[in-house]
């Protein structure tokens, strides 16, 4: 559905209520005049990835948190799979990850995987287990292990040497995304993400990719937190600040690709060729920034979070010009 559709009156009203609040708050940074905030399509799905590289959850609704979406306590990209040393493992090493399913019920995650007993994780940790110092692309962050069950369902599943399973808890201190990449603002924090909060995606973006491939691929194979409908393709790319609902965000830089996005979501099988070759043939960085993308090709746009709040499916996106 585009941003054209007819909207119910109540939903209507609401809208014209953010985007009320939304003129008012732009206040904070002086200007010459005053913002236009422009419709520029529409909020078509919303997903958390609760533990890295495993399979995310779609969700009608989600809160918008300095640290990236959150749905009761699934929040995004707060567990994670380690070495015993403490150095993170994703579906790059261990593709099979993004067979494994969550679900929360009755304060729990559930994990569920093929030809696996589902494992139940409690969302809150005993103090009594222990503190890693996990290791992220160069970074360093905490996480609390998640207990003997999960390490050894985890390495029963993958038949892999041991791992751990650990959670980012909110008195935790979170990585720095302008320590990783220069786009980000000191202000931008995340858990066990690559880089951003939030990342968002067009649906227009994957059609015009897919009309460009043999065979096709999904929505999942690039893991977006936001999908959009009612623009053009790469339109994201352009929008330097978004309001959705009464959430604010502040474009920082593209997605970079690499190997994961040749892998099959529905069989955990790495191509290692496609999408990215495709994606290579036209969607390489500017020289001028290839000290920031080097050769991965551009898939999507990160943002930093401005305003925390709650978003969901059906919600208009605005970009806001000054």
């Amino acid at each position: 559905m585009g941003f054209y559709s007819p909207l119910p009156l109540a939903a209507a009203l609401a809208a014209l209520a953010a985007l009320g609040l939304a003129w008012w708050r732009w206040r904070r940074v002086p200007r010459s005049r005053p913002p236009t905030l422009r419709p520029v399509g529409t909020v078509s799905g919303l997903f958390v990835y609760p533990i890295k590289s495993c399979r995310g959850v779609a969700v009608e609704r989600a809160q918008v948190t300095e640290l990236g979406l959150r749905s009761g306590d699934l929040r995004d990209r707060c567990w994670l799979v380690i070495k015993e040393d403490g150095h993170m493992v994703t579906a790059r090493q261990e593709p099979r990850l993004v067979l494994i399913s969550i679900t929360n019920e009755n304060g729990c995650l559930n994990l569920r995987a093929p030809e696996m007993e589902d494992l139940h994780i409690p969302a809150t940790l005993s103090i009594k287990n222990s503190v890693h110092n996990c290791r992220i692309f160069g970074t360093d962050i905490q996480g609390r292990d998640c207990g003997e069950e999960a390490a050894q369902w985890i390495t029963a599943f993958l038949k892999s040497e041991s791992y751990r399973l650990v959670h980012f808890e909110p008195n935790m201190t979170p990585r720095k995304s302008k320590d990783l990449v220069d786009p980000f603002r000191s202000s931008d924090k995340i858990a066990y993400p690559d880089l951003g909060p939030v990342m968002v995606l067009s649906e227009a973006s994957l059609e015009d990719l897919n009309s460009r491939l043999d065979k096709k691929v999904q929505m999942r194979n690039f893991r977006p937190n936001i999908l959009v409908t009612g623009c053009g393709p790469h339109e994201e790319d352009t929008w330097d600040e978004i309001v959705i609902g009464d959430v604010e965000m502040k474009g920082a830089m593209a997605c970079p690709r690499c190997i994961f996005t040749t892998i099959d979501p529905d069989t955990g099988i790495m191509d290692r060729k496609e999408p990215l070759e495709t994606l290579k043939s036209y969607r390489l960085c500017d020289p001028s920034e290839q000290h920031i993308y080097k050769s991965h090709p551009l898939f999507g746009w990160y943002f930093g979070i401005d305003k925390t709040g709650t978003i969901q499916v059906g919600d208009l996106v605005y970009k806001i010009s000054w």
